[in-house]
């Protein structure tokens, strides 16, 4: 069954002979996105292999979409669903990023929207775990910190950039990937995170923030979310900008009664936090470009390298991981 016969299931039959579909390009993942034209106007068809045979109530798009709707979390509409084929009819919310947005508009415009986006983001951390249920039953624990420490070893250190590190540094590293990733596991501190929440996840309908791509959602520190946000891969913001948001997401959180530390712990977490998830997107970078053939993403790799040294010159617990890591560091400036 071809691409047309197969989104066509979607619709009714009398609609199916005039739709007119068209590949829109995606992101990372292994799921293919379209969108359809229709006499009663566009929507998004996707198919996702792992949909495929899979029972709805166990699929976590739509049970993290509905879990984030419910809280009035603003996400595409659901429209039809086939799970047989993995095929899902979704709301259209247009093509405009708000990564598109920040690199056209003033500063102020930016600095008013993020802070509606970190409204967006606590409200989602204020969703209270629901013991037993996903996505409360993942978290950022240790095992998952060390696999994507682990990923960007062999994809980056082992993969795009080998030979950089002296043999004798790779094993050194892990071992203090191994200390950051304990400072990290506080599952005192946890919240639900949306997991990918940056400038090419949140669509903009209008003028309205929609939220996508939040199926792998999971526990974890309040800064894992607010650094993908505010140290980007895809969009640089101005520094005083992200130090005045990352004190308006700590007094939203205070607010929310969603965090017992005070602003300068926040501060030392969100540098530990961005450290490892800067380097978790490093790893997926390099493993896009050099296992996947996705060359896109190979822009994206300097100035998410970029980002360590302020993170290593700020933190004492990073310095060590810091040394070992100068030579793949110095590689952006040659």
């Amino acid at each position: 069954m071809d691409i047309s016969e197969l989104i066509g299931k979607l619709f009714p039959a009398g609609e199916r002979e005039s739709l007119r579909i068209v590949r829109i390009k995606g992101d990372a993942s292994n799921r293919q996105y379209f969108r359809v034209h229709s006499t009663s106007g566009t929507a998004i068809a996707c198919i996702d292999p792992a949909f495929r045979g899979v029972d709805p109530e166990a699929y976590p798009f739509l049970t993290v979409g509905t879990l984030l709707n419910e809280h009035g979390v603003r996400v595409p509409e659901v429209r039809e669903f086939d799970s047989l084929e993995g095929l899902l009819l979704l709301e259209d919310c247009g093509d405009r990023m708000l990564q598109d947005e920040v690199e056209s508009a003033d500063a102020a415009v930016v600095a008013d929207r993020y802070r509606q986006v970190i409204d967006i983001l606590v409200s989602i951390q204020s969703i209270r775990p629901r013991p037993g249920s996903a996505p409360f039953t993942l978290s950022f624990d240790r095992e998952k910190l060390m696999f994507e420490f682990d990923f960007f070893i062999r994809h980056a250190l082992q993969g795009v950039f080998a030979g950089l590190l002296e043999d004798t540094a790779i094993p050194a590293l892990r071992l203090e990937f191994e200390f950051i990733t304990g400072l990290l596991v506080r599952p005192e501190q946890f919240v639900l995170n949306h997991r990918d929440f940056h400038s090419r996840n949140i669509m903009l309908s209008g003028d309205e923030p929609v939220v996508i791509d939040f199926q792998d959602a999971r526990l974890g520190l309040p800064q894992y979310d607010a650094v993908s946000m505010l140290r980007d891969s895809y969009v640089q913001l101005d520094p005083s900008m992200v130090d005045q948001l990352k004190a308006y997401h700590f007094s939203r959180l205070e607010q929310e009664g969603l965090i017992t530390t005070g602003f300068s712990d926040y501060l030392r977490y969100f540098d530990l936090m961005a450290f490892q998830r800067n380097v978790k997107a490093i790893g997926t970078f390099c493993y896009q470009v050099s296992v996947i053939g996705n060359d896109t993403f190979q822009r994206s790799i300097t100035p998410t390298l970029a980002y360590l040294p302020d993170y290593i010159q700020a933190r004492p617990e990073l310095e060590t991981a810091g040394k070992l890591l100068e030579p793949l560091i110095r590689s952006i400036h040659r």
